[in-house]
């Protein structure tokens, strides 16, 4: 018996994950409803700027390019609901955003782009300048690039004689609660720079930025190489999730 027209019992997809591959045609227009909602979404944010729209709205914008044929408001908020915030998705770790149903290459590289690019922007503010009198600048520089990192890194910031920013490098990566640092390392690369000064940067990836024992005994043998070669650490800073910690100001060194 031959069987007429029917519905599978199987869900589709939140999105095709392939679906940015496929160019648009003049026969794939898009339903008017999702026109008029993103061409409002991009009207409202060239002249508000991003404060004119909420965190979903804002991922929506990122999402438009990477799903040019459906309702993205529906992945957006799965987003946030699982990363917390916007720069918690930005800067989700790619095996993590994987896992997220219905979530593409095309998806992935579109984010990873806006994060790469907030990133270089931050860093651009920092490099180059005086760095004691744009502290401000300089602290949002570590919240951008490792507040939401899932694993510890830690940095080395590198000035010269006037306290500007010469060099930002990773010296080490470790896991959710550690990082190996070698002090002799550190200083080894500050002469090989030519730095005057160092501040030194890692993230707790538990969101607390209270020093551990371990932080603190690590940061005291850094400054005592530092000092035999006439090397000056400004500072230890702890970067968690929505706050930083200063050794400095906390007394600490």
């Amino acid at each position: 018996m031959t069987r007429g027209p029917h519905f599978s019992d199987s869900q589709a997809a939140l999105f095709d994950l392939d679906e940015a591959a496929r160019p648009v045609t003049g026969t794939e227009k898009l339903p008017s409803y999702i026109r008029d909602h993103r061409a409002r979404l991009r009207e409202r944010f060239l002249i508000g700027g991003a404060d004119a729209l909420p965190d979903y709205e804002m991922l929506e914008l990122v999402l438009f390019r990477a799903i040019p044929r459906r309702d993205v408001k529906p992945l957006a908020r799965h987003l946030l609901e699982t990363f917390g915030d916007f720069n918690g998705v930005l800067s989700a770790p790619p095996h993590r955003l994987r896992e997220v149903k219905g979530l593409g290459d095309a998806v992935l590289t579109e984010l990873k782009i806006v994060e790469a690019a907030a990133h270089r922007l931050a860093r651009s503010r920092v490099l180059g300048k005086q760095v004691l009198s744009s502290w401000d600048v300089l602290l949002d520089y570590c919240q951008t690039s490792m507040a939401h990192r899932d694993t510890e890194q830690f940095r080395i910031l590198f000035l010269d004689r006037k306290n500007v920013l010469i060099a930002d490098e990773p010296q080490a990566r470790g896991t959710v609660d550690h990082v190996p640092v070698y002090p002799r390392e550190v200083v080894k690369r500050a002469l090989e720079l030519n730095a005057s000064a160092i501040i030194l940067v890692h993230n707790h990836p538990s969101g607390d930025p209270t020093p551990s024992q371990a932080d603190i005994d690590m940061t005291a043998q850094i400054q005592m190489a530092a000092d035999a070669l006439g090397i000056t650490l400004h500072d230890h800073l702890v970067i968690g999730k929505s706050q930083e910690l200063s050794f400095r100001s906390e007394g600490l060194l």
